[in-house]
């Protein structure tokens, strides 16, 4: 059945209120036409329930837009949902990334995460190429995809609105990933599902690094927000050196602040019963809340990014298949993930909008039952990271 407007609605009820879904509900393919986005093409997803969201077929089927109930959740930067064809990724000694950087999901990878780099190229059998010069968070999030299919799905009384596609990130003498992912929500539903497949196309062993940069912005990120995660261990700040002097821990929000300097963490989580990590961005004011939900056994790793800046007041959510320690570090420690042909990782993800106080304490209890979290806003740095050979060594 479908929950709508205070009533449960079975496929025929709602056929026989509106001669067409999209009345209320649906998945609409737009192109925008201004700015540096002209000429990006869009998907508008409507659950009816108040939900919306849009995904960014030029650029990876990344989500931009979300909201519920005209409440902003997902974050906008001044550089807009900037098209491929303006994005210079060789750019500024690798940082250019950021001028594209915006929207509630950005895909980080497909070969590399975290800051830009040289690495070795060797693995590709090319003597012209010594180096691979990786950019900042990987090269995927300004690809197109090529969209496969979209639109609305009966399964009895139940209707899915869906969107799939595949992005290359492929050259001559290097990488050949395709990330395949599909996107769904239910028609009176408030969460969103990710499935994603990164599959090595090519016949050369291939590195493989990914994270997902979740960003939250106003109003559900506001001065009092608070943020919640099983945190076991905190390795790693990269503000230890300077860690009070901003007056800011990990768990309570500020207001926008003129001259912040960006936080970032990263925290060991805790699974519930099920292997799955739930962290969520909580305002108890507007009785709203966004929970993340993934798996342990896909990505080990969590960071959690605040750039509390004025103009750019935003937190990030990010779990990751690395540490933070970079791309390097995991070929020395025996961690990359490398792929040979046809080899392919699988990753899951919910994003679960939380309406009223209810909601928003089973989502605490939970998380609390996964595991608690530091009472101290600055809590010790282990410098401890867990090994992941032996987990990113195996091929699901």
């Amino acid at each position: 059945m479908v929950e709508l407007y205070g009533s449960s609605h079975t496929k025929r009820d709602l056929a026989e209120r509106t001669g067409s879904l999209g009345q209320f509900a649906g998945v609409r393919l737009m192109t925008l036409g201004d700015g540096v986005e002209r000429g990006v093409r869009m998907l508008e997803f409507r659950a009816g329930s108040g939900l919306r969201f849009t995904v960014l077929v030029d650029r990876a089927l990344d989500i931009a837009d979300l909201d519920y109930k005209g409440q902003a959740i997902g974050w906008h930067s001044p550089s807009g949902f900037r098209h491929p064809g303006l994005h210079n990724s060789e750019g500024e000694f690798g940082l250019a990334w950021v001028r594209s950087f915006s929207g509630f999901l950005v895909t980080c990878g497909l070969d590399h995460i975290l800051g830009p780099a040289d690495v070795d190229a060797s693995h590709y059998n090319y003597p012209g190429r010594k180096l691979v010069r990786q950019t900042q968070h990987g090269r995927i999030s300004t690809i197109p995809a090529r969209l496969t299919g979209y639109g609305e799905t009966w399964d009895g009384d139940r209707c899915i609105l869906w969107a799939e596609g595949v992005v290359q990130q492929s050259t001559v003498f290097g990488e050949d990933l395709h990330l395949l992912r599909r996107i769904e929500c239910d028609v009176g539903g408030r969460e969103i599902r990710l499935s994603d497949r990164v599959v090595n196309h090519g016949f050369l062993k291939t590195p493989h690094m990914f994270f997902y940069h979740v960003n939250l912005g106003y109003p559900l990120l506001d001065a009092g927000s608070r943020y919640l995660a099983p945190i076991k261990d905190s390795p790693w700040a990269a503000h230890a050196a300077t860690y009070r002097a901003q007056n800011v821990g990990y768990s309570d929000v500020p207001p926008p602040t003129n001259g912040f300097v960006e936080q970032v963490w990263q925290h060991e989580m805790a699974t519930d019963a099920r292997g799955e990590v739930p962290m969520a961005l909580i305002n108890d004011r507007l009785g709203l809340g966004l929970c993340v939900t993934t798996r342990k056994d896909q990505m080990p790793c969590a960071y959690q990014w605040q750039n509390f800046q004025s103009g750019n007041y935003v937190m990030g959510l990010e779990p990751s298949t690395h540490h933070v320690l970079g791309n390097q570090a995991a070929r020395d420690r025996g961690e990359m993930i490398w792929l040979n042909h046809d080899d392919t990782r699988h990753y899951d993800a919910r994003f679960t909008v939380l309406d009223g106080a209810s909601e928003i304490a089973a989502c605490e209890a939970r998380i609390r039952a996964a595991g608690p979290q530091p009472a101290d806003p600055y809590p010790p740095l282990s410098d401890h990271f867990p090994s992941l050979a032996d987990r990113n060594s195996e091929q699901t």
